[in-house]
C-alpha cells in the first residue's frame, strides 16, 4: 500500500503506523493542523518502505499490528536508528508500557488519548532530539569519559572501552547525560525525569524511568570494566558511580 502523506509546515515529518485508518486520519489531521507533514501507514512493510525513502523525524508506532508488531518494528529500527519513537498502546496496563519501553521506544501514549497529549510528547520529543543536535554547536566539553567508555555528545554517540558503538535510544542518551553530569550524587526519580527532560507520567507510581534505567544498566554493564556503574539506593533514587572525565575540544 502507498503511504498517505500530508504536508505542512517545516515542524518536521511524523510518520505514523496503525492499522485503523481512522486513527490514522485523525492524528494526521491533528499533527498537519500545527504544523507536521505527516505519512500514515497501515503496517510495517509500509512503515519501513517510508523510512527508506522519506527523512522521518519522529515514528507515532501502535504496539498491536498485523503480521509484524510494533514491538518487532521498533527493534529493527533502533537497530539501524535513533529516530524518537512514540509508541501507542491499546491497554493501560504497566506490562505494555514496559514492553513498549523495552523494545526501545521512547515514550509512550494509551489508546483512546487525546491528540493534544499525543501532540505534546510528539512536541517534547523533538525538542529533547533537536536539543541535542544543537547543543553539538558546542566547542568544548564535547567528549565524556567514564571507565573506559567515551561518549561524544555532539554526535551522541556512546563507544564502550572495547570500542564498540553502543546503540542507544534517545531516551536512553538524555538518562546517561544527567547521569555523568551528576556522577556520584544519588539521584532520585523525580530529579532524573527532570535533568533528562523525559515525558514521563505524573503518577508516582509509573515504572518508566525505572524501565528506561534498566535497559541503559543492562547495555553499559554488557561492556563494563567490572562492577556496576549505575547503581540503586534504596528509598532514595540512583547513583553513577564512577569518576568523569569532560574533555575539552572537538570529537574525532
Amino acid at each position: 500500500m502507498v503511504p498517505v502523506a500530508t504536508t505542512a509546515d517545516d515542524h518536521g515529518h511524523i510518520l505514523v503506523v496503525d492499522d485503523d485508518p481512522q486513527i490514522r486520519l485523525l492524528v494526521a489531521r491533528f499533527l498537519q493542523r500545527h504544523g507536521y507533514q505527516v505519512t500514515g501507514v497501515p503496517e510495517g512493510r509500509a512503515m519501513l518502505g517510508a523510512l527508506a525513502h522519506s527523512a522521518i523525524d519522529l515514528i507515532v508506532l501502535d504496539l498491536m499490528l498485523p503480521g509484524r508488531s510494533g514491538v518487532e518494528l521498533c527493534r529493527e529500527v533502533r537497530a539501524a536508528s535513533q529516530i524518537p519513537i512514540v509508541m501507542l498502546t491499546a491497554r493501560t496496563e504497566e506490562s505494555d508500557r514496559i514492553t513498549g519501553l523495552e523494545g526501545g521506544a521512547d515514550d509512550y501514549v494509551t489508546k483512546p488519548f487525546s491528540p493534544r497529549e499525543l501532540l505534546a510528547r510528539v512536541r517534547a520529543l523533538l525538542r529533547r532530539v533537536r536539543a541535542g543536535q544543537g547543543a553539538a554547536a558546542a566547542p568544548t566539553g564535547a567528549i565524556v569519559s567514564f571507565d573506559g567508555w567515551r561518549m561524544d555528545l555532539r554526535r551522541r554517540e556512546l563507544q564502550s572501552p572495547s570500542g564498540t558503538l553502543i546503540d542507544l535510544s534517545t531516551g536512553e542518551f538524555d538518562l546517561l547525560v544527567a547521569f555523568v553530569e551528576h556522577a556520584n550524587r544519588v539521584l532520585s526519580r523525580e530529579a532524573l525525569m527532570q535533568f533528562a527532560k523525559a515525558r514521563m507520567s505524573d503518577d508516582p507510581f509509573d515504572r518508566t524511568i525505572d524501565v528506561q534505567i534498566s535497559r541503559l544498566r543492562r547495555k553499559l554493564e554488557a561492556d563494563a570494566r567490572g562492577g556496576q556503574l549505575i547503581k540503586t539506593v534504596r528509598g532514595a533514587g540512583y547513583l553513577f558511580a564512577s569518576q568523569v572525565d569532560h574533555q575539552q575540544g572537538q570529537s574525532a
